[in-house]
């Protein structure tokens, strides 16, 4: 099969496309699911990359996704300060340190709140998420978009 050139149906089409023939025989919610999952580049090895992304990497997207919406970088700090269980001096480590996922979850003492975290972000959802690391990953971005959205922070923070 060969790729769609890259102005005819989207850079991600070529995955949707080999999925499909992957998934061919599976039912048809667990085919629909998968291939929403590739369509947002979050399936079939994208997940595991995460654990090597640096959280530096990512986290000025996330201040300026909050910003652009009205809210605060403290607030963005509270939010993830309340997941993870650090305080300002380690955020700021990590931050620094260039830490991967991996490694700033593997250091964090995750929320007991954590599991209350639902909803669906770029077609699955949190909860339904196997793999520990790709869960608290995506709890991260579903509190950063419900924060840009303008949730109140004790929604946000599920008190």
């Amino acid at each position: 099969m060969t790729r769609p050139r890259r102005g005819d149906e989207g850079e991600g089409a070529g995955r949707v496309a080999r999925l499909d023939d992957i998934t061919r025989g599976l039912g048809e919610n667990c085919r629909t699911r998968l291939v929403k999952e590739a369509s947002c580049g979050s399936t079939l090895g994208a997940m595991s990359r995460l654990s090597d992304m640096s959280v530096a990497r990512v986290y000025p997207l996330y201040v300026q996704k909050v910003e652009r919406k009205g809210r605060t970088q403290a607030e963005l700090d509270q939010v993830i300060q309340w997941l993870t269980g650090f305080g300002r001096n380690d955020l700021e480590r990590h931050l620094t340190s260039g830490s991967t996922f991996s490694e700033f979850f593997a250091d964090a003492h995750l929320n007991e709140n954590a599991p209350l975290i639902t909803g669906v972000i770029c077609g699955i959802r949190v909860e339904d998420i196997a793999d520990p690391l790709d869960q608290k990953v995506r709890y991260l971005d579903k509190l950063v978009d419900e924060l840009a959205k303008g949730k109140a922070m004790e929604k946000v923070l599920r008190s």
